[in-house]
């Protein structure tokens, strides 16, 4: 039901405004007039779009806002008095225009989730999707405690990454930029003592004026190529089979392929678990975590293992069936099917691959450096022999 702004007179003639939720203008008209307000303007609600629009709400913010709103609906406060709090505490612009815009949503009716869901760039579908099932299932406090937690581990982890890849970047990054300089500014001015001699210039030297003559002529043909190329990617990925063959492909890179896959099973565990814990259902459970995995092929298996659930069959022989499970996986949910203590199970296989994910982001770079030691090694040697043998040869043949 769509929200409208409202500016309206009471009986002494002062102006108040504010938003009511409703099917027409005409409808809050007759809605303030039965609250005895004078009815002086009313327009459909737009959101602060510039400050929404601009700047971006860091994973911390994120947190603290969890955190905080947890604290606080846990203490009985209300909601609308938990936004006025966050929204003048904190600093972030973006942050605190879509809390304004959550708490005039929630004024008009909308529900907490549906309010959040407006804003998917900030909140995820995991975010969204557990703060609904927490309204429905009353531990909304708990629920947004857990969330916090979830995100600062996750937050954690894509430090670790960031760490880990950051050496390897720039070594790529320093390389690739001399590559270019080398090609565009230096090789040509081999290129003339090339061409006035008659000696047959190698391989490599005919490679490097090669790219030498194509930066230098097409460089804005190859950047176009390069952000064409890009822009594709990216478009492909956004549709089901590009995203499809994305997250195969994550799977099974090479190095990459384990982590991945270690830190998608950590997630699923985790949050399922929680979902779990809270007593949600396993099937309502399932349907959450589908939409936070990241990943098409591990969603596609647990939609399999939700519907043969629905069946009436356990979770350890689709688990099994679908083939995308490690069988610490499905023998740690055996025994929590079988024990009862399914959410502690799930718990320890989450710790259990958050330690695998956090030994081999801390290994990586150590893994990484041969690589690229062997490659640099490659690329200096490549243009060390295609700038100095025909030098070589020319001084051979002057020598004879």
């Amino acid at each position: 039901m769509p929200v409208f702004s409202y500016r309206a007179r009471n009986d002494a003639g002062e102006l108040i405004t504010g938003t009511l939720q409703g099917r027409s203008p005409e409808e809050i008209a007759l809605e303030l007039q039965g609250q005895g307000f004078t009815p002086v303007a009313i327009s459909p609600y737009r959101p602060r779009k510039t400050l929404i629009l601009f700047g971006r709400v860091s994973d911390e913010d994120l947190i603290v806002f969890s955190r905080q709103m947890a604290t606080l609906t846990k203490a009985g406060i209300s909601f609308i008095r938990c936004l006025d709090t966050l929204e003048a505490q904190t600093s972030n612009k973006k942050l605190k225009a879509i809390i304004n815009d959550i708490k005039v949503s929630l004024e008009g009716g909308t529900s907490f989730s549906e309010a959040l869901g407006r804003f998917p760039r900030v909140f995820s579908p995991l975010y969204t999707g557990m703060v609904r099932v927490g309204e429905e299932a009353g531990v909304l406090d708990e629920i947004l405690e857990r969330l916090a937690t979830l995100l600062e581990h996750e937050a954690v982890t894509k430090q670790r990454v960031k760490t880990a890849v950051r050496y390897p970047t720039i070594v790529v990054a320093t390389l690739t930029a001399a590559f270019f300089f080398l090609t565009a500014f230096v090789i040509p001015k081999f290129a003339g003592i090339y061409a006035s001699s008659k000696v047959a210039l190698p391989f490599p030297t005919r490679v490097l004026l090669w790219l030498s003559s194509a930066i230098t002529n097409y460089w804005w043909l190859i950047i176009g190529g390069a952000v064409g190329i890009v822009f594709a990617l990216k478009f492909y990925v956004r549709t089901t089979s590009g995203r499809w063959n994305y997250d195969r492909l994550k799977l099974k890179a090479p190095l990459i392929g384990p982590i991945v896959k270690k830190a998608v099973m950590a997630r699923f565990a985790r949050i399922f678990a929680t979902l779990y814990r809270s007593g949600i259902p396993i099937l309502h459970s399932l349907d959450v975590v589908t939409g936070t995995l990241g990943n098409m092929l591990v969603a596609r298996a647990v939609d399999v293992i939700k519907e043969e659930v629905s069946e009436g069959h356990g979770l350890v022989a689709p688990m099994q069936k679908t083939g995308m499970f490690p069988p610490i996986v499905v023998q740690m949910v055996g025994v929590g099917e079988e024990t009862g203590a399914l959410d502690e199970m799930l718990n320890k296989v989450a710790d259990y691959f958050d330690s695998e994910v956090e030994y081999s982001i801390r290994n990586l770079a150590t893994t990484l450096e041969p690589v690229l030691l062997a490659v640099l090694a490659g690329a200096v040697l490549f243009l060390a022999l295609g700038v100095f043998l025909p030098i070589w040869d020319m001084i051979g043949a002057f020598k004879r």
